[in-house]
């Protein structure tokens, strides 16, 4: 009975210690350990569609003889240029669209200044090509073009598959031979080519000999999108035009200033009235599902603001959806238990046999919901992606909680003698 108590008053202070921290957050000397929710600097970044952002908007400059006909898979490249730092500067939120033929729009959020907005957006790409001694081989100037190509790599192969096909210039056909010449004859097993945009690798294939052409082909383990992916970043480092700015402003919040606040109001409405039903329905099992629910919440906004996601209105709605399901998994448990209870096994056999076999149906469940949020993670842009990342946090963190803290807490009722089938509800 000591033993029990104990252990469910330190998880109690657990709880409530992780709760201030997520609500105060945690610094120790000038460091920030664990950030506030509320902190939108060191913690949850919020989405331009709550607290607004900054817009800048690019206009190609097609220089004289320009083909128009590659100006739309040009435009492509750029966009996916624009997108990749954004991403890489952890602005999963912003937005790069097509305005037109000849414009993008990126938008990115919680930047007021927007001169800031384009210092993270940077200047012009620069392509790179260097070995594993940081020796730069070629640059984009010395490339003509990069295309995805689906097919055999060589008259030997023997399977078809996704490869990246890159033409040189003369000049970078020479400097290509030298860097492959140097590459394939070194001893220490670095072998390998990085292409570098922005100083940041985005592959490494592999040098075995030299090769004087004009074309070389780069093939592994890619997809159709990856290969495509690659091919346009290698096209960033020789657009055949510069993007100027046009258009430089401020965007206010839009969805309101008070947007976040009626989204919290109404998420803590949804959560006390799931909480009434719960203790309602299950009595002292509902009760502890409050206390694993909240387990859960503290635990998630801690997590989130370590990740610093970039929350917008479609990630509130993924935390609500997973809040939602952590309850539903208790449900699965609680209806468990109580089938047990009817046929007159003891509580504490109840709720071990519930859990068990509970299990199954809360795990194959949660794991469809994932490969979802998985789907829409990879393949997304934008919020989309910001759903997906709550979504599939959230999964994970409520099925942790329903079948451990649940558990543990109903077994420490049990410890203190709370042995009364019609308390668990049956």
């Amino acid at each position: 009975m000591k033993k029990s108590i104990i252990s469910f008053i330190a998880v109690m202070l657990v709880i409530v210690l992780i709760g201030i921290a997520a609500i105060m957050g945690f610094s120790v000397g000038d460091k920030t350990i664990i950030p506030s929710v509320f902190d939108s600097e060191n913690g949850i970044r919020r989405g331009l569609d709550l607290v607004g952002g900054s817009s800048i908007t690019f206009e190609a400059q097609l220089p004289d003889g320009y083909d128009s006909g590659n100006l739309s898979k040009d435009m492509e490249t750029a966009q996916e240029m624009l997108r990749e730092r954004l991403t890489r500067e952890g602005f999963t939120e912003a937005s790069v669209t097509l305005q037109g033929d000849k414009r993008l729009v990126v938008e990115i959020p919680n930047i007021k200044n927007p001169e800031d907005a384009v210092k993270i957006l940077g200047a012009t790409a620069q392509l790179t090509f260097t070995d594993a001694d940081g020796k730069v081989w070629l640059n984009g100037s010395d490339v003509k073009e990069a295309k995805a190509q689906y097919g055999r790599i060589s008259e030997s192969s023997v399977k078809e598959e996704h490869y990246v096909q890159m033409t040189l210039t003369a000049d970078g056909q020479k400097k290509f031979a030298d860097a492959t010449q140097a590459i394939s004859s070194r001893t220490d097993g670095q072998n390998w080519m990085a292409i570098n945009l922005d100083g940041v690798a985005q592959s490494q294939p592999g040098v075995h000999e030299r090769i004087d052409s004009d074309s070389c082909i780069i093939y592994g383990s890619f997809n159709a999108d990856s290969a495509k992916s690659l091919a346009n970043l290698i096209n960033v480092g020789q657009l055949p035009f510069t993007l100027d700015q046009v258009e430089l402003r401020a965007v206010g919040p839009q969805l309101g200033s008070n947007a976040l606040r009626s989204s919290f109001v109404a998420a803590l409405i949804g959560i006390a009235l799931v909480a009434i039903f719960m203790i309602i329905i299950y009595r002292l099992p509902g009760f502890i599902s409050v206390i694993a629910l909240g387990f859960y919440m503290v635990i998630e906004a801690v997590i989130l603001s370590l990740l610093k996601v970039n929350l917008s209105l479609p990630g509130i709605a993924g935390i609500i959806l997973s809040i939602g399901m952590a309850v539903d998994a208790n449900v699965v448990i609680f209806e468990r238990v109580k089938e047990e209870l009817r046929a007159g096994k003891s509580v504490k056999a109840s709720i071990d046999s519930g859990f068990k076999r509970a299990f199954t149906a809360i795990f194959d469940s949660n794991i469809t919901t994932l490969i979802a949020a998985a789907v829409l993670f990879w393949k997304g842009t934008g919020t989309i992606v910001g759903f997906a990342t709550t979504l599939g946090l959230g999964v994970i963190i409520s099925m942790f909680t329903a079948l451990t803290v649940t558990h543990f807490l109903l077994n420490r009722m049990v410890d203190f003698r709370i042995k009364n089938p019609k308390v668990y509800g049956a």
